[in-house]
């Protein structure tokens, strides 16, 4: 395309949405939580606009107009990677982990779904597929909902369709091991049983732990302690049980924080979130490093994005099916994914990743007043 005639970036719009969870209050090992704040970011470049949007707190959207629109306003929008690297190196002195992280990463999924859309091609073609379908895991079970609320939460994915599903655990040791043999009652044999402690546990809880999970089958156990500890992770993975992963990384905001988990030997599958990681350019960052160290990637929550980078991704696991981000995004996207056979299917026929975002529903949503669930979650 002539130099001349490339699209330029006209406007970057972004706007929060704080949603009320669907009981008082949700909680794991070490966070408890009675909202989901969902910060959306939109580029138009000619005649269409990319949507992205991450996790996180409202001062995101404060970032995105204080020190990255500016940035991106009028430049080249066909240049992704040009345009990561120019908010990176904005955000020297702001920051770039955390927030900053989060910011970067919404624009760039948006930027990638503008590129997409000028180009009238799906990302995953955009990308180059690896792969029609991203399997998924039902992912939900807290710590403060009584075990047969799990139980039928986790059994409500297997009855879908999924073959896997994540509890939460950690807040209280003591009962884990129970809670974990009851859910694995009620599921059956058959579905892989992943648990996730959120970093709760020391190394010896940890290793005491997933000998105790063992019993009841479970296959993953994420985060048992703290992604800080690097050489804890290690030492957990070394004693761990023949056929439990250990697994980590969803706190990668950049390429280097994911390396070191995997030179330090901390994880037998790496974790990367493309709402967090630096979106999808840093996701094929961590791509690259799981396959230079022949793991496979699995994505971390917002599955509506997760799916496509997981399509176009070599050692691909699977993705989560997280009860927070699905709720809200089965209302608030017009065209979400739904699992079919345990797996996630981008529509390759739209342009970009084929979402769009429903403003009245999001403010219906955040105030309160959800229309019915477009997937439910668990047994009635």
């Amino acid at each position: 395309m002539p130099v001349a005639s490339r699209p330029r970036i006209r406007d970057v719009d972004v706007a929060p949405w704080t949603f009320p969870t669907t009981t008082t209050r949700e909680q794991d090992g070490t966070h408890t939580w009675d909202s989901t704040t969902m910060v959306v970011a939109e580029v138009t470049a000619g005649d269409v606009t990319g949507l992205g949007w991450t996790y996180g707190p409202t001062a995101v959207a404060t970032l995105v107009r204080d020190e990255l629109a500016g940035v991106l306003v009028d430049a080249d929008a066909l240049d992704v990677r040009a345009r990561w690297l120019d908010m990176v190196a904005a955000l020297r002195n702001a920051g770039r982990p955390g927030i900053g992280a989060l910011a970067v990463s919404a624009l760039d999924v948006a930027l990638w779904d503008a590129r997409a859309r000028l180009l009238d091609s799906s990302l995953v073609d955009l990308w180059g597929g690896a792969r029609d379908a991203a399997p998924v895991y039902g992912s939900g079970g807290f710590t403060n909902h009584d075990v047969d609320h799990v139980a039928r939460q986790l059994a409500g994915w297997v009855d879908r369709g999924i073959p896997r599903v994540k509890m939460k655990v950690g807040r209280d040791p003591g009962r884990d091991p129970a809670r974990v043999a009851a859910v694995r009652e009620v599921i059956g044999d058959t579905p892989a049983l992943m648990v996730d402690a959120n970093g709760a546990h020391t190394v010896q809880q940890a290793v005491r732990a997933s000998q105790d999970f063992a019993d009841s089958g479970v296959v993953w156990h994420e985060e048992p302690v703290s992604s800080d500890d690097r050489d804890g992770l290690a030492r957990v993975r070394r004693r761990s049980p023949a056929g439990m992963d250990v697994a980590a990384g969803e706190y990668g905001w950049d390429a280097f924080r994911l390396r070191d988990l995997l030179e330090a030997g901390a994880v037998d599958c790496l974790q990367a979130d493309v709402t967090r990681c630096g979106g999808f350019t840093g996701w094929f960052d961590a791509a690259g490093l799981a396959w230079a160290h022949q793991l496979d990637l699995s994505a971390h929550c917002a599955p509506n994005l997760a799916a496509h980078a997981g399509c176009a991704t070599r050692r691909f696991r699977h993705l989560e099916w997280f009860h927070d981000h699905v709720r809200i995004e089965s209302v608030v996207l017009r065209g979400g994914l739904e699992p079919i056979d345990g797996a996630l299917r981008p529509d390759r026929d739209r342009p970009g990743h084929g979402l769009e975002l429903d403003r009245s529903a999001a403010d219906q949503l955040a105030n309160g007043r959800p229309p019915p669930p477009a997937h439910p979650t668990e047994r009635t």
